[in-house]
């Protein structure tokens, strides 16, 4: 394998497949591309040249390597890197790292095309691409949205596909543990016993790298029913995306934005002026109503006649409606002014609302924050986004979605106000700095200290000091701390491996992978149980692809074509089936690593 990158995405990969794949590696990586901590099965090789030349890529191995992953930050040079790496290796897996996703599905195709005449040992294996399209935002975003949240269910989408998991708390309204065969609605299963230490405010968040505090993933009944006392992660439903409707956007500014308070409150006592007067000439004249409003009003605009040789009190009364109207001519003025401004800057980024309660203050408009952005608007949560940079690349969508955005440096006092953080329900930062961070969450807690918070973090350690020192300080509130390279890396060596999977949820610091995969040739699948195929704390069957083009053995003929997550424990798998495991990083490694022999001897066969 071959990784070729520039920041701690590259390194998080390589060290997964060396220590979850048994992989030999070679990085490719800049001088300062961050620290050289390569394991026994990698190799770095520096190169300052980006992209990386033929030499470089010959020197790495590619003409003889199984897998090229390109993790740069630019798509440009990733393409370029790949344009050469096909032609020294029309066979290698390719792996690529872009943000825009139009041009990476067209580059997967051009690619694929590129690669000529396919290798007669791949025939018949449709499901190991040459070419492979991903995005590290694209893949943490979800993860990252739903850990916003809190009480929202956790969510993976792949095409149309959309999986929920629910974390039940110990003494919640939805607390009641089951055991993992049991299912309250469709592929109802427990997919994980959080850690002792969640409800602890010295805890790690199931940090300890010795696994004693780290949270069970995949457990069986047994260990269901001796979790008393810990939270879970329900998959709770599962079925196709539904079309989420579409919300009426406002095209222009809204009524309460056309004026100021100040506007307002001056409307409304020139209004009650008004009233006040036409009430006084009705008892004063005695005329109807309506009449004495009517002569008001002409008195108002001045277009009255003058009151010459009438009582007193109708001419006191003209002469107030006369002043009343001089007041009213500048407050119209300055109504419309403010009127043209608003509908001006409709169009332009939009301020947090007065008595805006209840949202996410998302910090960074990024790569991966805009990616949040998205999924956050999906759900349907109100969102206010602080930005430093007006040139962002978020910054231009946020416009499009009408989501408010505060410019300004979030470490500067005034800003997190400005997005009414004493009023939200969850703070997420996002940039790309710790420090900014760090420094964001500890003075957003002093000004609301139960807010939920959520932080991305690079260092594992430096976050997992973080959260014990955050809840110990504040044990009433949530933290949560997350990777993007963390969360990313498992999709990108998993898709290295020959396999593209379907989507991850984080569990506390821990990831589970949900995956698509052949019986065929996986020899813990093929003529066993669902049950007996279910290894606990490695990985489990979740759902039977029934769109295959032979019909399952064992399946109602009226069953329509699709994923079946009601799998009876006792189905057997055969080997024309497509199964879609649950997994941990090193369940579905060897679960993968076990397949590709068994492919190999068929293709001799």
């Amino acid at each position: 394998m071959v990784v070729c990158g520039d920041d701690a995405l590259a390194h998080r990969i390589a060290a997964e497949l060396a220590d979850v794949y048994r992989q030999d590696v070679v990085l490719v990586t800049p001088a300062d591309g961050g620290p050289d901590t390569p394991g026994p099965r990698v190799r770095v090789r520096h190169a300052d040249l980006v992209p990386p030349d033929r030499p470089t890529l010959v020197e790495a191995g590619v003409p003889g390597a199984q897998a090229l992953a390109l993790l740069y930050e630019d798509d440009e040079v990733n393409m370029r890197a790949a344009f050469l790496a096909r032609r020294l290796n029309p066979h290698i897996r390719l792996v690529l790292r872009m943000y825009n996703r139009n041009l990476g599905r067209r580059m997967a195709e051009l690619l694929d095309q590129a690669r000529g005449r396919p290798d007669p040992a791949d025939e018949g294996d449709r499901h190991d691409a040459t070419t492979i399209v991903l995005s590290d935002a694209d893949t943490a975003a979800p993860a990252l949205a739903a850990t916003a949240v809190t009480g929202t269910r956790r969510i993976v989408q792949a095409d149309g596909l959309l999986l929920r998991a629910a974390e039940r708390v110990p003494g919640g309204p939805a607390s009641s543990h089951r055991s993992a065969g049991d299912r309250a609605g469709p592929g109802l299963v427990t997919l994980a016993l959080l850690s002792s230490t969640t409800s602890d405010p010295a805890g790690a968040d199931g940090s300890d790298r010795s696994g004693r505090l780290a949270p069970r993933l995949l457990p069986d009944d047994d260990e269901v029913h001796a979790a008393a006392g810990h939270g879970t992660v329900v998959l709770e439903a599962v079925s196709h995306e539904p079309a989420l409707p579409r919300r009426r956007e406002s095209r222009g500014a809204s009524p309460r934005e056309l004026f100021s308070p100040r506007v307002r409150r001056a409307l409304a006592g020139v209004c009650a002026a008004v009233v006040a007067l036409a009430v006084a000439s009705w008892l004063t004249t005695g005329d109807h109503p309506l009449h004495a409003a009517y002569l008001t009003l002409l008195d108002l605009f001045a277009i009255g006649d003058p009151a010459v040789g009438e009582a007193t009190a109708r001419q006191v009364l003209q002469l107030l409606a006369g002043l009343l109207g001089l007041v009213l001519l500048p407050l119209l003025i300055a109504g419309a002014l403010e009127a043209l401004g608003a509908y001006r800057s409709a169009t332009a980024l939009r301020r947090p609302p007065r008595g805006l309660s209840g949202h996410v203050v998302l910090l960074g408009l990024g790569r991966v924050g805009t990616r949040v952005l998205v999924h956050l608007h999906e759900l349907g949560v109100p969102v206010v986004c602080v930005e430093d940079d007006p040139e962002a690349r978020g910054v231009a969508h946020a416009r499009t979605l009408r989501v408010p955005v505060v410019l300004g440096d979030v470490t500067q006092e005034g800003v997190l106000e400005s997005a009414k953080i004493h009023r939200a329900r969850a703070l997420l930062a996002l940039t790309s700095a710790d420090t900014t961070n760090l420094e964001a969450a500890l003075y957003a807690r002093t000004l609301t200290p139960d807010l939920l918070v959520a932080l991305r973090l690079y260092d594992d350690d430096f976050a997992s000091t973080v959260y014990r020192t955050l809840r110990a300080a504040h044990p009433d509130a949530l933290t949560r701390s997350r990777s993007v390279s963390t969360l990313a890396a498992p999709a990108f060596a998993t898709a290295m491996m020959g396999r593209q999977i379907l989507g991850a949820i984080a569990v506390e610091r821990r990831v589970l992978l949900f995956a698509a995969l052949e019986v065929a040739g996986q020899p813990r699948f093929e003529g066993r149980t669902v049950a007996e195929a279910f290894r606990p704390g490695a990985w489990r069957v979740l759902a039977l692809d029934t769109a295959g083009p032979g019909e399952p053995e064992g399946l109602a003929a009226e069953e329509p074509p699709g994923l079946l997550w009601d799998l009876h424990p006792g189905y057997v798998l055969h080997p024309g089936d497509r199964v879609v495991v649950a997994a941990t990083r090193a369940g579905l490694a060897e679960l993968l690593g076990e397949a590709a022999p068994s492919r190999r001897t068929e293709r001799r066969a």
